[in-house]
């Protein structure tokens, strides 16, 4: 578990710091330039990220299980999932109304696929990895709306394809992750 702990602590760290030390963000790009900053975050990023996905494939292994969903709650995730996927893609596809309206569905994403799995998974290891991306998602979420209203951020008005592109795209790429890659990747087939 310690390896997990590790990962998240540097990993959710990383992406932290406009939550929490925005100003001091601002200052070290300031003083080692972007390129470097951004290196550095890619940097302590991928070494957090692979950190977290190794500790959680061991932590997996653990005995105990907190609770067991009911096989309703996990195809309530599944349909949870496929609103995060649809997010997702809204953070990446030009003049979107998702993104116009919620203005961060990136990270809205990442608080709507924590809080699925949360429903459907009762380890240790699953409520605290899944635990602390929900935290983390909902602390940058409103970090982010802050610094939007401070800096009274306006988002371009979407477009009906830009947001029919955004749902179609979501859905394929949530069919393909359901019901293909999540079995190979993350070795859970989440419908069979």
């Amino acid at each position: 578990m310690g390896m997990l702990i590790l990962g998240l602590v540097i990993f959710l760290g990383v992406h932290s710091t406009r939550i929490f030390a925005d100003g001091w963000r601002t200052s070290m790009i300031s003083r080692l330039g972007e390129k470097r900053w951004k290196g550095l975050y890619a940097l302590l990023s991928i070494v957090g990220f692979v950190l977290l996905v190794w500790g959680y494939g061991q932590a997996r292994k653990l005995p105990g299980m907190w609770w067991e969903a009911p096989r309703g709650l996990r195809d309530f995730t599944g349909l949870l999932m496929l609103i995060s996927f649809v997010l997702l893609v809204a953070a990446y596809v030009p003049r979107n109304g998702l993104k116009a309206r919620m203005h961060h569905p990136m990270v809205l994403a990442v608080k709507v696929w924590a809080f699925a799995h949360l429903l459907s998974n009762g380890t240790p290891a699953d409520v605290l990895l899944f635990g602390a991306f929900l935290v983390w998602a909902i602390l940058s979420f409103r970090a982010a709306r802050q610094r939007d209203r401070a800096a009274q951020t306006v988002y371009a008005p979407g477009t009906t394809a830009g947001t029919v592109t955004t749902v179609v795209v979501g859905v394929v790429a949530w069919a393909v992750f359901a019901f293909w890659a999540h079995g190979l990747l993350i070795g859970v087939r989440p419908f069979g």
